[in-house]
Protein backbone atom coordinates (compact mmCIF):
# COMPACT_ATOMS: atom_id res chain seq x y z
CA UNK A 1 0.00 0.00 0.00
CA UNK A 2 1.57 3.75 -0.69
CA UNK A 3 2.58 5.93 1.92
CA UNK A 4 -0.23 8.35 1.33
CA UNK A 5 -2.66 6.19 1.54
CA UNK A 6 -1.93 4.82 4.92
CA UNK A 7 -1.38 8.00 5.96
CA UNK A 8 -5.09 9.30 4.56
CA UNK A 9 -6.35 5.88 6.47
CA UNK A 10 -4.78 6.63 9.72
CA UNK A 11 -5.98 10.42 10.14
CA UNK A 12 -9.34 8.94 8.91
CA UNK A 13 -9.57 6.43 11.77
CA UNK A 14 -8.38 9.22 14.30
CA UNK A 15 -10.87 11.18 12.67
CA UNK A 16 -14.04 8.89 12.73
CA UNK A 17 -12.38 7.99 16.73
CA UNK A 18 -13.09 11.35 17.85
CA UNK A 19 -16.01 11.59 16.20
CA UNK A 20 -16.96 7.90 18.28
CA UNK A 21 -16.42 10.14 21.41
CA UNK A 22 -18.11 13.19 20.58
CA UNK A 23 -21.27 10.32 20.21
CA UNK A 24 -20.51 8.74 23.30
CA UNK A 25 -19.17 5.69 22.18
CA UNK A 26 -16.34 5.28 24.25
CA UNK A 27 -15.17 1.50 23.80
CA UNK A 28 -15.01 1.56 20.11
CA UNK A 29 -13.33 5.08 19.60
CA UNK A 30 -10.40 3.81 21.48
CA UNK A 31 -10.37 0.71 19.38
CA UNK A 32 -10.39 3.10 16.42
CA UNK A 33 -7.57 5.42 18.28
CA UNK A 34 -5.59 1.95 18.71
CA UNK A 35 -5.98 1.20 14.87
CA UNK A 36 -5.09 4.76 13.00
CA UNK A 37 -2.02 4.56 15.59
CA UNK A 38 -0.97 1.40 13.99
CA UNK A 39 -1.42 2.48 10.58
CA UNK A 40 0.48 5.88 11.23
CA UNK A 41 3.37 3.97 12.26
CA UNK A 42 3.32 1.71 9.73
CA UNK A 43 4.08 4.76 7.76
CA UNK A 44 7.43 5.21 9.78
CA UNK A 45 8.23 1.29 9.81
CA UNK A 46 6.77 -0.80 6.63
CA UNK A 47 5.72 -4.17 8.00
CA UNK A 48 7.05 -6.28 5.55
CA UNK A 49 10.92 -4.82 6.15
CA UNK A 50 10.60 -5.26 9.69
CA UNK A 51 9.01 -9.12 9.04
CA UNK A 52 12.15 -9.53 6.35
CA UNK A 53 14.99 -8.20 9.36
CA UNK A 54 13.22 -10.71 11.62
CA UNK A 55 13.39 -13.89 9.22
CA UNK A 56 17.26 -12.35 8.62
CA UNK A 57 18.10 -12.93 12.15
CA UNK A 58 16.45 -16.50 12.17
CA UNK A 59 18.26 -17.21 9.45
CA UNK A 60 15.21 -18.19 7.62
CA UNK A 61 16.16 -16.66 4.23
CA UNK A 62 13.51 -17.69 2.18
CA UNK A 63 10.82 -16.12 3.88
CA UNK A 64 13.09 -12.82 4.79
CA UNK A 65 13.15 -13.02 0.69
CA UNK A 66 9.42 -13.60 0.22
CA UNK A 67 8.64 -10.70 2.46
CA UNK A 68 11.36 -8.27 0.83
CA UNK A 69 10.28 -9.05 -2.54
CA UNK A 70 6.65 -7.87 -1.72
CA UNK A 71 8.01 -4.36 -1.60
CA UNK A 72 7.78 -3.95 -5.61
CA UNK A 73 8.74 -0.24 -5.74
CA UNK A 74 10.72 0.55 -2.50
CA UNK A 75 11.30 4.42 -3.84
CA UNK A 76 7.18 4.69 -3.31
CA UNK A 77 6.53 1.91 -0.61
CA UNK A 78 9.33 3.44 1.63
CA UNK A 79 9.91 6.55 2.94
CA UNK A 80 13.46 8.09 2.07
CA UNK A 81 15.27 6.81 5.05
CA UNK A 82 14.34 3.19 4.82
CA UNK A 83 15.63 2.88 1.38
CA UNK A 84 19.38 2.60 2.28
CA UNK A 85 18.35 -0.50 4.55
CA UNK A 86 16.32 -1.66 1.68
CA UNK A 87 19.62 -2.43 0.03
CA UNK A 88 21.44 -3.21 3.02
CA UNK A 89 18.60 -6.09 3.46
CA UNK A 90 18.71 -7.22 0.02
CA UNK A 91 22.52 -7.68 -0.40
CA UNK A 92 22.60 -9.85 2.89
CA UNK A 93 20.39 -12.08 1.51
CA UNK A 94 21.77 -11.64 -1.96
CA UNK A 95 25.46 -12.35 -0.55
CA UNK A 96 24.08 -15.96 0.77
CA UNK A 97 23.26 -16.84 -2.92
CA UNK A 98 25.83 -14.39 -5.23
CA UNK A 99 28.10 -12.94 -3.05
CA UNK A 100 29.57 -10.35 -5.56
CA UNK A 101 25.78 -9.82 -7.59
CA UNK A 102 25.31 -8.37 -3.77
CA UNK A 103 28.34 -5.26 -3.91
CA UNK A 104 26.05 -3.22 -6.01
CA UNK A 105 23.62 -3.13 -3.34
CA UNK A 106 25.43 -2.53 -0.23
CA UNK A 107 27.33 0.44 -2.46
CA UNK A 108 23.65 1.82 -2.94
CA UNK A 109 22.96 1.02 0.58
CA UNK A 110 25.83 3.48 1.64
CA UNK A 111 25.15 5.77 -1.03
CA UNK A 112 21.33 6.16 0.05
CA UNK A 113 22.62 6.53 3.62
CA UNK A 114 21.73 4.59 6.78
CA UNK A 115 21.42 6.28 10.07
CA UNK A 116 22.55 3.58 12.23
CA UNK A 117 26.84 3.31 12.22
CA UNK A 118 26.74 -0.29 12.72
CA UNK A 119 24.58 -0.84 9.83
CA UNK A 120 26.93 1.33 8.04
CA UNK A 121 29.94 -1.00 9.34
CA UNK A 122 27.81 -4.07 8.35
CA UNK A 123 27.96 -2.95 4.73
CA UNK A 124 31.50 -1.95 4.72
CA UNK A 125 32.54 -4.94 6.59
CA UNK A 126 30.71 -7.20 3.73
CA UNK A 127 32.53 -4.38 1.07
CA UNK A 128 35.99 -5.43 2.85
CA UNK A 129 34.85 -9.41 2.29
CA UNK A 130 34.00 -8.91 -1.35
CA UNK A 131 37.23 -6.84 -2.14
CA UNK A 132 38.60 -9.39 -0.55
CA UNK A 133 37.41 -12.59 -2.47
CA UNK A 134 38.30 -10.18 -5.48
CA UNK A 135 42.02 -10.56 -4.18
CA UNK A 136 41.81 -6.45 -4.24
CA UNK A 137 43.77 -5.84 -0.68
CA UNK A 138 44.02 -2.30 -1.28
CA UNK A 139 39.71 -1.58 -1.22
CA UNK A 140 39.22 -4.80 1.44
CA UNK A 141 41.89 -2.40 3.75
CA UNK A 142 40.04 0.67 3.19
CA UNK A 143 36.61 -0.80 3.40
CA UNK A 144 37.81 -2.47 6.69
CA UNK A 145 39.47 0.82 8.13
CA UNK A 146 35.71 2.58 7.45
CA UNK A 147 33.94 -0.11 8.98
CA UNK A 148 36.28 -0.16 12.19
CA UNK A 149 35.92 3.79 12.52
CA UNK A 150 31.64 3.00 11.70
CA UNK A 151 31.36 0.35 14.64
CA UNK A 152 31.40 2.65 17.63
CA UNK A 153 29.77 0.79 19.65
CA UNK A 154 31.87 -2.28 18.90
CA UNK A 155 29.09 -4.52 17.57
CA UNK A 156 31.30 -5.82 14.93
CA UNK A 157 34.52 -6.23 16.89
CA UNK A 158 35.36 -9.68 16.45
CA UNK A 159 33.66 -10.16 12.32
CA UNK A 160 36.72 -6.94 11.93
CA UNK A 161 39.16 -8.77 13.71
CA UNK A 162 38.82 -11.68 12.07
CA UNK A 163 38.17 -10.46 8.45
CA UNK A 164 41.91 -8.55 9.73
CA UNK A 165 43.38 -12.12 10.55
CA UNK A 166 42.11 -13.37 7.10
CA UNK A 167 43.60 -10.76 4.98
CA UNK A 168 46.66 -11.66 6.94
CA UNK A 169 46.70 -15.20 5.57
CA UNK A 170 46.05 -14.17 2.56
CA UNK A 171 49.35 -12.47 2.25
CA UNK A 172 51.02 -15.60 3.91
CA UNK A 173 49.40 -17.60 0.70
CA UNK A 174 50.07 -15.04 -1.32
CA UNK A 175 53.96 -15.46 -0.24
CA UNK A 176 54.07 -19.02 -0.81
CA UNK A 177 52.37 -19.16 -3.94
CA UNK A 178 55.72 -16.96 -5.27
CA UNK A 179 58.39 -19.01 -3.87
Amino acid sequence: MPNIIRLIAGFALLGGAVALFIFGFWPWGIIAILLGIIVIVTYFFNENMLLAQWFLRKDNMPKAKMFLNRITNYETQLIKLQHGYYNLLVGLIESRTAPMQSEKYFKKSLALGMQMDHNVALAKLSLAGIAMAKRNKREATMYLAEAKKADKNKLLADQIKQMKDQMGMMDKQQQVRYR
